[in-house]
């Protein structure tokens, strides 16, 4: 899922998103309440109207956004303290204003709110805060009363594998229609996310889906999508584009180094991105050291042309059943 935090996957239209595959987005329901305000989408038709996007929308619960960007952060039972991070203003949210937020924005999936528990974090403390986040989901569920949207619990545990089980089966109790992998890429090794990772997923049912939040690189979508997870969502194709950072078949490449200087090639040959089927590496070099906004767009529709391909070679393999393999003729357009 491309992510579009404040309703906008940065740098790109919603019809530069259809033409390479992408079959839904994510909003996040912390920035959107704080600017322009939830109230204020639903009163324009909801958030798929407001932006513009007529596909499915994920919005996460905030609590990732509330923990991370508020040092002074007060969590109690009923919910959160915390000081907007734009203007210095108290806001509380509690399980039951994230259902209020996320029912306005209108949003087809939307998450339970949570506790994420930091890296690293002792047994005692995890625990605690995987108890917490059983009791939120369970008055998330109970006030949600929106047929139209489904909710997805997420489990806890950190990096202990007792209580990410104890967490799974808190969570399962709770029937959702799906689940979410919480609390990882959080600074943890790759090996340890992978271990918890591969432990959760082979908790969860397999007939609903599973969802590991904030991965990753290409890798670890595909090490993940073997493990039986079945959605992602990440800032990296974005944010590395935006950086001079870009896939290509077989590794990565900084455009702003100067061996591109002069280098009449695309991105990447094979690659059918509007990017690389019009602009020479030098081109896209000189407007990112120039500082030029259409580096932005062009480069970050070519990292994101580069996560969709990636994510249909995945799902070629597991449907056809055979070894995945990256070609960029792998593709839904």
């Amino acid at each position: 899922m491309p992510v579009g935090t404040q309703a906008t996957v940065k740098a790109l239209t919603p019809e530069n998103l259809e033409s390479i595959g992408a079959q839904i987005i994510l909003g996040n329901t912390y920035h959107l309440y704080l600017r322009p305000g939830h109230e204020l989408i639903q009163s324009l038709g909801g958030l798929h109207k407001f932006m513009n996007w007529h596909h499915p929308i994920l919005t996460d619960s905030g609590g990732f956004q509330v923990f991370s960007l508020n040092k002074l952060s007060k969590v109690t039972e009923e919910g959160v303290n915390f000081k907007s991070h734009i203007d210095g203003s108290s806001h509380f949210i509690s399980p039951e204003k994230s259902m209020e937020i996320q029912k306005a924005l209108g949003a087809d999936i939307i998450m339970a709110f949570d506790e994420p528990t930091p890296y690293p974090s002792d047994l005692s403390a995890t625990q605690k805060s995987l108890q917490l986040t059983t009791r939120w989901a369970k008055r998330c569920k109970d006030s949600l009363e929106s047929d139209g949207q489904s909710l997805f619990g997420i489990v806890q545990g950190g990096m202990h594998p007792n209580l990410r089980k104890e967490s799974a089966e808190q969570i399962m109790a709770l029937n959702f229609p799906g689940y979410a992998i919480g609390g990882l890429s959080v600074g943890e090794e790759t090996h340890l996310m992978n271990e918890m990772t591969e432990l959760t997923a082979s908790l969860l049912p397999e007939q609903k889906p599973r969802y590991l939040m904030g991965v990753g690189t290409p890798e670890n979508l595909l090490t993940c999508s073997a493990m039986g997870v079945d959605m992602f969502d990440c800032v990296m194709p974005t944010r590395n584009a935006r950086n001079g950072y870009l896939f290509v078949t077989g590794g990565k490449i900084n455009i702003k180094n100067s061996q591109f200087q002069n280098d009449p090639d695309p991105i990447d040959s094979n690659c059918f991105c509007y990017t690389c089927k019009n602009y020479s590496r030098a081109y896209l070099r000189h407007l990112i050291m120039a500082g030029e906004i259409l580096a932005m767009h062009l480069l970050t529709l070519h990292n994101s042309t580069f996560y969709q391909t990636w994510m249909n070679a995945i799902r070629k393999a597991i449907e056809e059943d055979i070894p995945f393999s990256f070609s960029w003729q792998d593709t839904a357009v």
